[in-house]
C-alpha cells in the first residue's frame, strides 16, 4: 500500500489503526509538513481514546485538525512537531509546532504553525500545548510573589504548572500527589514534594490537576479563608463529589474553572502570543523531565491501549517519525 502520509485513526473506542492519506499539493498560503514527533499525554487524549468524551462536549472538544467524530471512527491528537518541505521561503527547513494529529505528512495554513525558537529540541517541543494549559491556567490563578501555592495533581499539566511557578522568588510551592514516584519530578522542576496527607495548609492559592474527587476535595481543605482553587482537571464522563456542605461557604472559598480555549479578560494577549511564549519557556531543561519514553509510529495502534490503562507509566510519551 503506497500513500502521501498515514495518520492513526481511533476505530472504535480502546482500538486504533493506521490509515492511508492522499495529500495532493499545498495551496498558496500553506505549507507541507513531514512530522518529526508527536506526544501522547493521559490526560485528555486518552479519555477521547477510550470513547468517554460526553455527548455535551462533542464540540467543544474537537481538535484543530480533527476528522471524523467521536467517539470513533475518529482522527485526533494536538502535540505535532515537524519541519516545512514546501512554502514560503522564510518557513522551509524550519521546525513548527502546530495541533495537527498523528500523521507522517500534512497540510496546514501558514498561520496555524509556529516556528520553534533554536535551543528547544524537537522532541521537547511537543510539550508546547500543555505548556500553555499550564501559562493559561497561571493567568488565570494570578499568583504573586511569597504566595503560598500547591499543586495538586503531579501529572503532565500540573507538573508543567509547577515548573513555572518554581521561577517565582518567595513562592511556598509544593507538588502534591498519592503517587510518592512524583517526589523525583518535583525536585527536578525545583518544587517542595508531599502526599496528600503530608501537604502544608493556608494557601494563598491550590491548583488542582488530579482529575479525582479526592483531589478537588484535598485543594480545598488546603486553600486558606478566601482562596481559590483553580480546577485543570478534566474529567470527560465521571460525575465528581466535592463536600460543599461542610466548610465551603464558611471559608468563603472560590472554585475558578480554567480552560485553554480562551483567553482571561483583560490579558490583552493574543493565542498566538501565548503559544510563542509557551514555546520559548521550553528553553528550560527542566522541561526534559516530562519526555518519558519513545516509541515508533507505526507502533502507536499497540502504544495508546497501554497508556490509556497505566500498563505503559507515562507523562508524555513521544511518538517518532521515520527519516525520509
Amino acid at each position: 500500500m503506497t500513500s502521501d502520509a498515514y495518520a492513526f485513526w481511533i476505530a472504535e473506542p480502546g482500538r486504533g489503526e493506521i490509515r492511508p492519506v492522499e495529500l495532493g499539493r499545498p495551496a498558496a498560503g500553506e505549507v507541507l509538513v513531514r512530522t518529526l514527533h508527536t506526544g501522547v499525554s493521559r490526560g485528555t487524549e486518552t479519555l477521547v481514546f477510550t470513547g468517554r468524551v460526553p455527548g455535551s462536549q462533542f464540540s467543544v472538544m474537537r481538535a484543530p485538525f480533527q476528522e471524523g467524530d467521536f467517539p470513533a471512527p475518529v482522527k485526533y491528537g494536538y502535540l505535532n512537531v515537524g519541519v516545512v518541505e514546501q512554502g514560503p521561503d522564510e518557513l522551509v527547513g524550519r521546525v513548527v509546532f502546530s495541533l495537527h494529529t498523528h500523521q507522517t505528512r500534512f497540510i496546514a495554513p501558514e498561520g496555524m504553525v509556529s516556528v520553534v525558537p533554536d535551543g528547544v529540541p524537537a522532541h521537547r517541543a511537543v510539550l508546547a500545548g500543555t505548556v500553555e494549559t499550564a501559562v493559561n491556567a497561571l493567568w488565570d490563578a494570578r499568583p504573586m510573589v511569597g504566595d503560598r501555592v500547591a499543586i495538586v495533581g503531579a501529572g503532565m499539566v500540573g507538573g508543567c504548572a509547577a515548573a513555572i511557578l518554581a521561577r517565582f522568588p518567595g513562592v511556598r510551592l509544593q507538588l502534591v500527589d498519592v503517587d510518592q514516584g512524583r517526589a523525583d519530578l518535583a525536585a527536578r522542576l525545583g518544587a517542595d514534594f508531599a502526599t496528600p496527607g503530608e501537604a502544608l495548609g493556608d494557601c494563598d492559592l491550590v491548583i488542582h490537576a488530579s482529575a479525582t474527587s479526592a483531589g478537588l476535595t484535598r485543594s480545598l481543605e488546603l486553600v486558606a479563608p478566601e482562596g481559590t482553587v483553580v480546577e485543570l482537571s478534566w474529567y470527560g464522563d465521571k460525575q465528581v463529589s466535592v463536600p460543599l456542605g461542610e466548610f465551603f461557604h464558611s471559608r468563603r472559598l472560590t472554585i475558578r474553572g480554567s480552560q485553554v480555549g480562551g483567553i482571561v479578560p483583560g490579558r490583552n494577549r493574543t493565542y498566538a502570543e501565548r503559544l510563542a511564549l509557551s514555546l520559548e519557556l521550553l528553553k528550560d531543561e527542566r522541561f526534559e523531565a516530562f519526555v518519558t519514553g519513545h516509541s515508533p509510529f507505526h507502533e502507536l495502534p499497540d502504544v495508546m491501549p497501554r497508556l490509556a490503562d497505566g500498563s505503559l507509566p507515562a507523562l508524555c510519551h513521544v511518538i517518532d517519525y521515520p527519516e525520509e
